[in-house]
């Protein structure tokens, strides 16, 4: 490429007057551009695309406190009604493996509204007032807590030996009815569903040994029938809680669209040791999974955790690390 050199002498000085600032303008950095400055008035909006909409953080990127990251993985989410349906295998977390939030946001809420039932744990000796071929009726039952029939929908469940009334009984909330609901067979093998709730709330009192006393009375009321009970008779318990060595199972029955009437009452009294009401100051004997007062003693990896009944015991030997890391989420909240 022919190269040329420009010199005063080459070009009349009017020309070369003009073309030098252009020259040494071309050879530094480029001129910046004009600035235009427009005012946008305060009250107008722009639309903004779903593209450059800001994008939340997932909760377990946000802090770096392991509390926290425990915390917020049990920190229960609304309930669906989809809920209900337990073991279908849908996680609250993408791909799979993770909290399902609706499930444990159900076990939660139903431990929570059957923990001041848990008075009812344990071995218990019952006595009816009616009697059965000239003599009373005797039974021994238990109650304990069921973790693993039905994991989304936890229960007390009783058995019993001789019970003219209840073989078997399992004893749920339904969080939306928002019902208690007992299943219930009877020693001819019978099954009755019943639901209600309480007539006289959960409340203590100061008993005779001057220790305060869990009490309240749950009504249930038979919810189906079979074709022969249709218009026939129909059932309903009441647990009437007197104190927490002794309660009542009230027995009503109705024929046709008559008023219940009282047609027994079954007079209970605990066996064994007592368990004490305060649901708080239980120490290193609460029990890991109900937080009642634990009377069994369980083990893992070389460490000693408590149980208050048959059925935690079971559970936990089931998965003792889901329960511990509960535990652990509790704690961590406190």
């Amino acid at each position: 490429m022919p190269h040329f050199r420009l010199t005063q002498s080459s070009l009349p000085p009017a020309l070369l007057s003009l073309l030098l600032p252009l020259f040494v303008a071309g050879c530094g950095q480029p001129a910046p551009a004009p600035q235009t400055t427009q005012t946008v008035p305060a009250a107008e909006s722009r639309p903004v695309s779903a593209e450059q909409m800001p994008q939340s953080t997932p909760a377990a990127e946000r802090s770096d406190d392991p509390a926290a990251a425990v915390s917020d993985e049990f920190d229960f989410k609304p309930l669906s009604a989809s809920a209900l349906t337990a073991g279908d295998g849908n996680s609250g977390a993408a791909g799979g493996g993770g909290v399902d939030r609706n499930v444990e946001n159900q076990i939660k809420s139903v431990m929570q509204k059957l923990k001041p039932l848990q008075v009812m744990l344990g071995q218990w000796r019952g006595t009816t007032r009616r009697e059965y071929e000239g003599f009373k009726a005797v039974d021994s039952h238990e109650w304990i807590w069921d973790l693993q029939t039905e994991p989304a929908r936890p229960a007390l469940v009783m058995t019993s030996d001789k019970s003219p009334y209840l073989k078997k009984a399992r004893l749920t909330w339904n969080p939306i009815s928002s019902q208690f609901e007992l299943t219930a067979t009877d020693p001819a093998d019978v099954t009755r569903h019943y639901a209600g709730d309480y007539t006289d709330p959960v409340h203590e009192v100061v008993g005779p040994d001057d220790k305060m006393h869990r009490v309240f009375r749950l009504e249930l009321t038979q919810t189906d029938q079979s074709a022969e009970e249709v218009g026939g008779e129909r059932w309903q318990f009441a647990f009437a809680q007197q104190e927490n060595n002794r309660y009542l199972l009230e027995i009503g029955r109705r024929r046709g669209s008559a008023a219940f009437a009282r047609y027994d009452t079954v007079s209970t009294q605990r066996e064994g040791t007592s368990f004490a009401v305060s649901d708080t100051d239980y120490g290193e004997k609460e029990c890991i999974i109900s937080q009642g007062l634990g009377t069994i003693s369980v083990s893992y990896k070389g460490r000693t955790y408590w149980v208050c009944c048959t059925g935690c015991k079971a559970a936990f030997e089931e998965d003792p690390e889901t329960w511990i890391a509960r535990a652990s989420a509790r704690a961590a909240k406190k």
